[in-house]
């Protein structure tokens, strides 16, 4: 195997990380492809250095039918749809409502701050907490 075909399956398997790790972005660059086709369709955004957000799509999903759990380190975002007897035909069904799943691992001091559905796009609001103690601070010199 030759470098590129490495720094293609290197830049593949960073991308994929960096999907599934909120908060870790200052460990990867940010320039490799995302090669998530995973369903349902979602953005995983940094705002600033300190709010992240992730939108995912779930266009036919209420909101009683959508779950976000934070447990830990992890974020699970889940869709299970409410069975109901469906008296339509349909001749296109090019809106998937099937049921999901997808999990994220937190960084250190990520705080998931809130979680919304407006026009088909469900938003969680994600915040890096770093305690004071961690943080610099100046020293006084005497």
């Amino acid at each position: 195997m030759n470098q590129s075909n490495l720094r293609t399956i290197d830049a593949a398997h960073l991308a994929n990380l960096s999907r599934a790790l909120v908060g870790f972005d200052r460990y990867f660059n940010g320039h490799f492809a995302n090669t998530n086709g995973n369903y349902p369709p979602h953005n995983i955004v940094k705002y600033n250095e300190t709010h992240y957000g992730i939108e995912v799509a779930v266009a036919g999903f209420s909101r009683e039918e959508i779950f976000v759990e934070v447990d830990q380190d992890q974020l699970t975002i889940t869709g299970k749809k409410i069975s109901e007897i469906d008296s339509k035909e349909y001749l296109h069904r090019g809106l998937a409502a099937r049921d999901f799943e997808q999990t994220y691992t937190l960084a250190e001091y990520m705080t998931v701050r809130g979680a919304e559905v407006k026009d088909g796009m469900l938003k969680i609001e994600i915040e890096r907490v770093v305690p004071d103690a961690l943080k610099p601070r100046q020293i006084t010199i005497k």
